[in-house]
């Protein structure tokens, strides 16, 4: 399909919005609301379909719009935003407000400010499950390892035991039971979701992929992905410096991983052992990914390090002994290694 269509489906879009908008912001400004907020809702309206044909081009084909065009509503998005924040310091239980505030930060990817959003809807309304799955996914995408676990895991299966229809809810308390190894409660819960999506849809497919991982993973159908014998496996050879050697304790944890090159943090695979173990051998494999839609091969290379962590913690602290070998290609047969050499 030609871009010319997209660009013409989401300008028709914008006017549909925006003959849909412009009565209620003039109805609302007749209230006495600020018209920041509304201003953000329009400049977020117009954005969206403009915004969606960037994420289909840069997700759905290899060639991604350099630059999508920005709708022009009078202000900026940041003078919006700050307007609106004006209005809740005098408003501060506006649930509505909160919410689009916490929406907007988080398409700014301003997670931070986004949980804190989130945070503060929460406060007004403690059942809501919109919230709540927002909650969860800033604070995962703040952590270096984007884990699903604490406070956010609990909200997001008070979540969707609120809103049993809750897509997104439903992804990302899979993706946590994945990340803890839960195979086959991520596959129960992604089954869970399939009902509600187009069985002819790219994303009904990619669910269904993921549940077949899971299932593997689980041991109810099939090879695991990590037997798979076409896909990238990373041998790491890692030892301690010698310099370093007196720093190691009873019950520090080694981090082997691989993340891309360039991309998200979040390591594609990553090995986790007893330090007491070292100089100990890994291999590296799609099967060892952090999240479903992640994994080793989807990256043609990848930054390859190790962490000797003091607590057991995914994410580096202060202390933490550390290496790496670089960038490597995905496919290399040859043993990657890797001397523990700093202190972080």
């Amino acid at each position: 399909m030609k871009l010319a269509f997209f660009l013409i489906a989401a300008a028709m879009i914008a006017v549909a919005l925006a003959l849909l908008l412009l009565p209620l912001v003039r109805h609302g400004r007749q209230q006495g609301r600020s018209r920041g907020v509304f201003a953000l809702a329009l400049i977020i309206a117009f954005a969206l379909p403009l915004a969606a044909v960037g994420l289909y081009l840069g997700i759905g084909t290899p060639v991604a719009l350099n630059d999508v065009p920005r709708a022009d509503a009078g202000m900026s998005i940041g003078q919006a935003v700050e307007e609106l924040k004006a209005h809740l310091a005098q408003k501060p239980d506006d649930l509505q407000g909160w919410m689009l505030l916490a929406q907007t930060y988080g398409a700014m990817h301003r997670q931070a400010e986004a949980r804190d959003a989130y945070e503060q809807a929460l406060r007004i309304d403690a059942n809501n499950s919109v919230a709540m799955v927002g909650w969860a996914e800033a604070d995962s995408l703040l952590r270096d390892d984007h884990l699903i676990e604490g406070r956010s895991l609990e909200l997001l299966q008070r979540a969707v035991k609120l809103d049993p229809q809750s897509q997104h809810g439903l992804w990302l308390l899979g993706i946590s039971q994945f990340q803890h190894d839960e195979y086959a409660e991520a596959a129960a819960t992604w089954r869970q979701l399939q009902p509600m999506l187009d069985p002819d849809s790219n994303v009904a497919r990619a669910v269904a992929e993921q549940i077949a991982v899971a299932d593997a993973r689980a041991g109810k159908a099939g090879t695991p992905a990590a037997a798979d014998p076409e896909g990238p496996a990373l041998q790491v050879q890692v030892a301690l410096s010698p310099t370093l050697k007196n720093k190691l304790s009873p019950g520090d944890t080694l981090f082997v991983y691989a993340r891309a090159e360039q991309g998200p943090p979040m390591p594609l695979a990553v090995a986790r052992m007893d330090a007491a173990a070292l100089p100990a051998t890994v291999t590296l494999t799609d099967a060892m990914g952090m999240t479903p839609q992640l994994k080793l091969s989807s990256a043609p290379r990848v930054f390859v390090g190790a962490r000797i962590s003091k607590h057991g913690q995914a994410i580096a602290q202060p202390g933490d002994l550390e290496g790496d070998a670089g960038v490597v290609d995905v496919n290399t047969h040859t043993p990657v290694k890797i001397s523990i050499d700093k202190v972080h």
